[in-house]
C-alpha cells in the first residue's frame, strides 16, 4: 500500500487586544508659530555667542603671509585659546603662546586695525637678521615656510635688522624708530616681558614687526584655525572701500563663485 503524504495547514492566529491597543491615541503636538521662532532665537543666540567669544572670521588682505595664507583666504579664528585665561569655565584650554604661532592681533597704536603674523621671539629672546636670516638666540633659524630673500630685491634695514639704523626705510613708524635704541643689546633686539616679535612669512613683503615694534599680549586676538572659504582676490581690492567698489566685488564673487573658489583649500588647515 502505498504511503499516504500529510500535509499540514496554517492555521492564523489572531493576536490578542493590549491594553496598549486598546488605549486611545495621544493628539500629535503641532509646533506654534511662537514656539518655531523662539527655537529660532535660541540657535541664533548660541550662535551669536560662538562667534563673539569663542571664534570670529577674518579675510586675508595682503600676500605678507604667503604661502601660508593667501590673499582672498578667508579664516577662522579660535578666540578662546591664546586668550588671558578667565576661568570662567573649567572645561576651557588656556595656553601660552608659543613660537611659531599664527596669531591675530590688533597692530600696536591701531585699536581698529586687524593683522595677522607668525610669532618669531617670545619675551627674553635676543632676535636678529644677517641677508634675511633670521637669527634666534645666536642660532640661524631654518623656516621652511618663510619667503627666502630676494638679493636682488636687497633692503639694508629689512634684512639685516636691527644693526640699520631706522632712518635708512621710510616705513618705520616714528614711535618704533624711537623705541628701538632702547631694546637693543649688541647685535640683537631683545624681546621684552609681556610683548611678542611678530613677522610674516613672506619676508620681503611683510610690514611686521620690523616697522612698527612688539606685539603686547593683550593686542592678541585668537589664532586661526582654517580657511573655510578661499576665492581668487587681487591686493588693489584690500583699498577699494567705497560702497560701489564694494558692490562691484561682491557682485563678482557671485557670478564668479564657482570658477574663482580656490576648492582645494577649503577646510585647509593652518599651520
Amino acid at each position: 500500500m502505498p504511503d499516504l503524504e500529510t500535509k499540514s495547514r496554517e492555521v492564523p492566529v489572531s493576536a490578542e487586544p493590549t491594553q496598549r491597543d486598546l488605549a486611545p491615541e495621544e493628539p500629535k503636538h503641532e509646533e506654534t508659530p511662537l514656539e518655531a521662532f523662539s527655537s529660532i532665537c535660541g540657535i541664533l543666540v548660541i550662535g551669536l555667542f560662538a562667534l563673539t567669544f569663542i571664534f570670529q572670521n577674518f579675510m586675508i588682505p595682503s600676500s605678507s603671509m604667503e604661502k601660508t595664507l593667501l590673499i582672498g583666504d578667508h579664516v577662522l579664528v579660535d578666540r578662546v585659546t591664546l586668550a588671558p585665561p578667565a576661568h570662567w569655565a573649567p572645561f576651557v584650554h588656556y595656553r601660552d603662546i608659543h613660537r611659531g604661532d599664527i596669531i591675530v592681533f590688533f597692530k600696536p597704536g591701531y585699536p581698529d586695525l586687524y593683522l595677522v603674523k607668525r610669532v618669531v621671539g617670545i619675551p627674553g629672546d635676543r632676535i636678529h637678521l644677517r641677508n634675511g636670516t633670521v637669527y634666534l638666540n645666536g642660532q640661524p633659524q631654518n623656516e621652511p615656510l618663510a619667503a627666502k630673500t630676494d638679493y636682488s630685491n636687497y633692503s639694508p634695514y629689512r634684512d639685516d635688522f636691527p644693526a640699520v639704523p631706522p632712518s635708512e626705510s621710510s616705513e618705520v613708524e616714528p614711535t618704533w624708530s624711537a623705541e628701538l635704541p632702547t631694546v637693543i643689546k649688541g647685535d640683537d633686539l631683545v624681546v621684552p616681558p609681556g610683548h611678542y616679535f611678530a613677522m610674516g612669512d613672506n619676508r620681503p613683503m611683510s610690514l611686521d614687526s620690523r616697522y612698527w615694534g612688539f606685539v603686547p599680549r593683550e593686542n592678541i586676538v585668537g589664532r586661526p584655525l582654517f580657511v573655510y572659504w578661499s576665492f581668487v582676490t587681487s591686493e588693489e581690492q584690500e583699498y577699494k572701500t567705497s560702497a560701489s567698489e564694494r558692490i562691484s566685488f561682491m557682485t563678482h564673487m557671485v557670478v564668479h563663485f564657482f570658477d574663482q573658489t580656490r576648492w582645494n583649500r577649503t577646510f585647509h588647515l593652518i599651520r
